[in-house]
């Protein structure tokens, strides 16, 4: 499997007017439930809102992974944001976020859950690719970034 697997390209936005941490997971909920059917968005809301109550998830240099699982899932699914007006999301560097991948995993699949968090920290710990990404300005080119710049192949 590899992360243009998990990510469509209506899933992959540019957003102008989002002013918060608790918004930029309302958003990235609402595109998670928008094309997988058994979703319920204020469902995925809770797990990312869940998972931000044990600690953030800003990594730092302006990079968010929000994550949570889901009982209804039988394959990770990913939305991704970039924000125009950064926002706090409690990261550990201080610095606001307005690059935010968000993941949701079966409820049961620990490794893979890991595997797929450990390939998108790698690819946003890349600072020509987060330039490249920070200067696209539709969501076209957003989504064509992170199909073409994978750093590896996630295990099936």
């Amino acid at each position: 499997m590899n992360i243009v697997e998990l990510i469509s390209p209506e899933r992959a936005n540019r957003c102008t007017e989002i002013g918060s941490k608790k918004r930029v997971l309302e958003h990235v909920s609402e595109l998670l439930a928008r094309d997988t059917p058994r979703l319920v968005w204020d469902e995925i809301f809770d797990s990312l809102v869940s998972r931000e109550k044990l600690g953030s998830t800003g990594l730092g240099k302006g990079v968010a992974l929000p994550h949570g699982r889901m009982a209804l899932l039988d394959k990770p699914v990913c939305a991704f944001l970039k924000l125009d007006n950064p926002v706090d999301f409690d990261a550990t560097d201080g610095q606001p976020v307005d690059l935010v991948f968000a993941l949701l995993v079966p409820e049961d699949s620990t490794e893979e859950h890991l595997q797929v968090l450990s390939m998108i920290a790698e690819l946003f710990s890349n600072p020509s690719f987060c330039s490249s990404i920070r200067a696209c300005d539709s969501d076209a080119c957003l989504y064509g970034m992170l199909s073409q710049q994978e750093p590896q192949k996630i295990p099936a």
